[in-house]
């Protein structure tokens, strides 16, 4: 493969929905107390690519993700401005610094910390998918799921980025190419503590 996107992964979320105990990041995946956190599998899967990393993440969780990628690798999001009021942590926020970071990748692939389930095969897949798409995405039976891969002509439009809505703008207004994969790890995510248990089990 000849390009090397850099994988953004975002971990900035406060993760209101969550509703159980402490941050849903720092959950363990196995409910027992030295199994590994859920920030700490979609990372180790991240890194597993050999690509470039780099981690969007609060102050909070900025000690445990510290244990896991250099510090160079990590943009770590005031949760406060100098007013100290609370500053916007949307998707579309997180995107905009994980990108600004790492300006001269081959591409970004944007994918949710709280997706521990995305195979590094996977991972891969959407990187190369690069190779022929400006956007693309990994799909799983027919369904679109994560990483999304973005080309570098993508650049200004991922950093003008804002609010909630993430890139789904980006990926309707170019047709964005599925990269179909055998890995329904691509639509797992951890929202509510009902999830977490799913996953456990």
């Amino acid at each position: 493969m000849k390009r090397r996107p850099a994988v953004v992964v975002l971990a900035a979320g406060r993760g209101s929905r969550f509703r159980g105990p402490g941050h849903k990041l720092e959950q363990n995946l196995g409910g027992a107390s030295g199994a590994e956190t859920l920030l700490a599998r979609s990372l180790r899967h991240a890194i597993a690519t050999r690509l470039p990393v780099v981690v969007v993440t609060t102050p909070a969780l900025a000690p445990a993700v510290h244990q896991l990628v250099a510090a160079r690798d990590i943009v770590t999001l005031p949760e406060r401005d100098a007013q100290g009021r609370l500053q916007p942590v949307g998707m579309g926020h997180s995107i905009v610094a994980g990108v600004s970071a790492t300006g001269d990748a081959d591409g970004w692939l944007i994918l949710p910390a709280d997706m521990p389930l995305v195979r590094p095969a996977t991972i891969m897949a959407v990187a190369e998918g690069l190779e022929r798409y400006p956007v693309c995405y990994a799909q799983y039976r027919g369904i679109q799921g994560h990483p999304v891969g973005f080309g570098t002509e993508l650049y200004s439009e991922l950093v003008a980025l804002s609010g909630d809505e993430g890139a789904r703008r980006i990926v309707a207004r170019y047709a964005a190419q599925p990269i179909e994969v055998d890995d329904p790890g691509v639509h797992i995510d951890v929202d509510t503590a009902e999830d977490l248990a799913r996953l456990r089990s």
